[in-house]
């Protein structure tokens, strides 16, 4: 029994070293992509929903896919918030090949994302931004291809809810959202930097890098290392 518990002691403290030093480089980007997402939600939230809006008239075409997608990327909106604001540009007439751009790129990436995503270092940060533009065009490309002379999104019983930016004195409502926004993924950014520590004291680090090259092998040892 004692032995169990040396061992259960052990795991413990290591756990907690990479549970803290993960913590330590991560903390700060959360954090700033906190502030950012509640003043883009704030403050510019409305002003690039009504810019997707006016592009409606726009004789685009299928080049509209473009914009769309990257009027999504930079809405604050998760997916349960971006589908009812797309049945309401559906309700008023935006094509669906848009809309489908708009709604993959949104789904994917926010100025939150974004920020955490600085962590990794430039180049990855680039390669995501690129891949969800990428996937949102691509989104509306085929659903331009295969339904275009038909919708293909039914949105009813889809209504946009009530916002809960109203308070009238600017400031206080951008700390009521940011306070919404850290009880909403306060607990689960937590989760997540756990669940790398356990794979990082856990999983094998030769066997894992092994899956993606010997550059990549490298790369993941000396990491290891500095931690």
């Amino acid at each position: 029994m004692t032995e169990i518990l040396e061992i259960l002691r052990r795991e413990f403290v290591y756990v907690s070293y990479y549970f803290m030093v993960q913590l330590r480089q991560i903390a700060g980007y959360w954090a700033l992509g906190m502030v950012i997402g509640s003043l883009v939600s704030v403050f510019a939230k409305d002003a690039i929903h009504n810019a997707f809006d006016r592009i409606r008239d726009k004789k685009w075409g299928l080049w509209g896919v473009v914009p769309a997608s990257l009027l999504g990327i930079a809405s604050p909106l998760c997916m349960y918030g971006t589908i009812p604001i797309a049945a309401s540009f559906s309700k008023h007439g935006m094509r669906h090949d848009w809309l489908a751009a708009f709604m993959m790129s949104s789904v994917l990436l926010n100025p939150q994302l974004i920020m955490y995503s600085t962590a990794l270092g430039a180049t990855a940060l680039v390669i995501r931004i690129v891949s969800c533009a990428v996937c949102g065009i691509v989104a509306g490309i085929v659903v331009h291809v295969f339904y275009k002379d038909k919708p293909f999104f039914d949105f009813k019983g889809f209504e946009p809810r009530a916002s809960h930016d109203t308070h009238p004195n600017p400031f206080l409502r951008f700390l009521f959202n940011l306070g919404r926004n850290i009880k909403a993924t306060g607990l689960w950014f937590l989760v997540g930097v756990l669940l790398s520590a356990l794979f990082q004291r856990y999983v094998p680090a030769d066997k894992f890098a092994a899956l993606f090259g010997e550059q990549q092998n490298s790369r993941y040892r000396r990491r290891r290392i500095n931690l």
